[in-house]
């Protein structure tokens, strides 16, 4: 697919036809299988700048938390015993959960239980990432928000570029089934720069990818800004599922949060995987990276129980499986 066809897709030239290849795609290689992740947020604290989001360490506006890792484990065991296959566990980058400490926590959930163990904790360094991958970890998810140099310190002032790019790369070599993503709508993009994301993303030959519409927080610099179009976020996902036939493609809670039934139509577009927040609900609306995020009351069963409903409603079926990503399949056949 040539940039050109990308960007008459993106201007909505073909969506009827679009999205029906896109779901066929998914169909030929997923089956009728939605893969379910619950996500553990255990921490609101972070040391980034980002200026897209609530959670930017500078906004002293938000009410923080931590969870403690006996309250982490609590969680993971709940979710567990919901029969979820896949923990995340996800935070802003806080110095206060240490390599070590964050090893213990995965080696833990590790011996209690049969389970995917996804981190999603932000830059933290080559001996972290190792580290975290001898103590069991499974998966790790490192968005890099645009693939775009330029544009990238707008978006994550006092940030590398090639840094996070090369973390990613990093996470592949040491055997991570490796996530990243973009938001789609962020201040200053074009559908010819998005264009070009989604053929630069699809060249790393990433196990997840993730694609969500931007939606702006009053507490950052971005606050003011119209946010991304859901519609370009769901062209955006049906784009990759045809270019990454075999990744883990979620339907993002925020398509949820900014259009009426997003999960549904992102499963509708070529997505493969529901992640739903499972943190406590005494803290869990806290966890605010945008507005609308995390608002709903349920409890963690409820939450489980509706994704499932979804799921079945559309005629698929809510897989048990771990949920492995395809392309780490292939090279492991390979190998």
């Amino acid at each position: 697919m040539t940039k050109d066809e990308i960007i008459a897709l993106l201007e909505g030239k073909d969506d009827a036809g679009l999205f029906e290849r896109a779901a066929a795609q998914r169909l030929e290689t997923f089956g009728e299988e939605i893969y379910l992740r619950g996500i553990v947020e255990f921490s609101s604290y972070c040391r980034c700048q980002c200026n897209y989001c609530g959670l930017r360490g500078p906004n002293n506006q938000i009410h923080r938390y931590r969870l403690s890792v006996a309250e982490i484990l609590d969680a993971v065991d709940e979710l567990a015993a919901l029969g979820l296959p896949t923990v995340v566990l996800q935070g802003g980058e806080d110095p206060h959960f240490d390599v070590a400490t964050m090893g213990r926590i995965v080696q833990t959930v590790k011996k209690r239980h049969k389970i995917a163990v996804t981190l999603s904790l932000g830059e933290r360094g080559l001996e972290a990432f190792s580290h975290w991958r001898d103590c069991g970890a499974d998966r790790y998810l490192l968005k890099m928000e645009t693939m775009n140099p330029a544009l990238y310190p707008n978006f994550r002032p006092g940030c590398d570029f090639d840094q996070r790019l090369a973390s990613v790369r990093s996470l592949q070599a040491l055997g991570y089934e490796a996530g990243s993503g973009i938001i789609t709508g962020l201040p200053g993009m074009t559908l010819e720069t998005l264009a070009d994301d989604i053929l630069a993303v699809t060249e790393l030959g990433l196990d997840m990818i993730s694609a969500g519409p931007f939606v702006p927080h009053q507490q950052t610099p971005f606050g003011g800004e119209s946010g991304g179009d859901p519609q370009v976020a769901l062209r955006t996902m049906a784009i990759l599922r045809l270019l990454n036939p075999n990744a883990n493609i979620p339907a993002t809670s925020a398509l949820e949060t900014v259009k009426k039934e997003g999960r549904k139509q992102g499963i509708e577009a070529g997505a493969n995987v529901l992640m739903f927040s499972v943190t406590p609900e005494t803290v869990r609306k806290n966890y605010a990276i945008y507005p609308g995020k995390n608002q709903e009351t349920n409890t963690a069963a409820q939450t489980v129980d509706n994704a499932r409903n979804l799921i079945q409603g559309m005629g698929l079926k809510p897989s048990i499986s771990l949920g492995g990503s395809k392309v780490g399949q292939q090279v492991k056949q390979v190998g």
